[in-house]
């Protein structure tokens, strides 16, 4: 059985994982998240988590396990297929901390981002690395 709503013990627990800055539950935000470019669907989760790290999101996903509450990978919110929808309600779990470039592999022509990295941010700092090289 899928519980959809998040319970106040819940809620702590998301508080205790990532803190009381990234942990949202009014209404406003959770409409945010809870659409895309996709027609005027809206589905909001029930709460929208932004956790910082690999350890976070590892929390987070075991108490969904525990809980049955179902997670909507949330990325950079610029979606045109309803891709992170949350049509089950639950969790939505932002990426949007994950903005970190790890590195720039000049050798083998390759990066490795986190998932939030702006296009343009990673343009910009391949550029200034190949400049800078040069």
């Amino acid at each position: 059985m899928m519980i959809t709503e998040i319970s106040p013990e819940i809620h702590n627990k998301l508080l205790q994982i990532v803190g009381d800055s990234y942990v949202f539950s009014d209404q406003e935000t959770r409409n945010h998240y809870g659409h895309d470019e996709t027609e005027d669907y809206v589905f909001p989760p029930n709460v929208v988590v932004k956790p910082a790290n690999a350890f976070e999101i590892s929390e987070i996903m075991k108490l969904a396990n525990e809980y049955k509450i179902p997670v909507t990978p949330i990325g950079g919110r610029t979606g045109l297929s309803g891709g992170a929808l949350s049509i089950h309600k639950g969790i939505g779990l932002s990426t949007e901390r994950l903005n970190k470039i790890l590195e720039i592999d000049e050798r083998n022509l390759q990066v490795t981002t986190e998932p939030a990295v702006i296009t343009q941010v990673l343009r910009e700092a391949v550029a200034e690395k190949i400049f800078l090289s040069t």
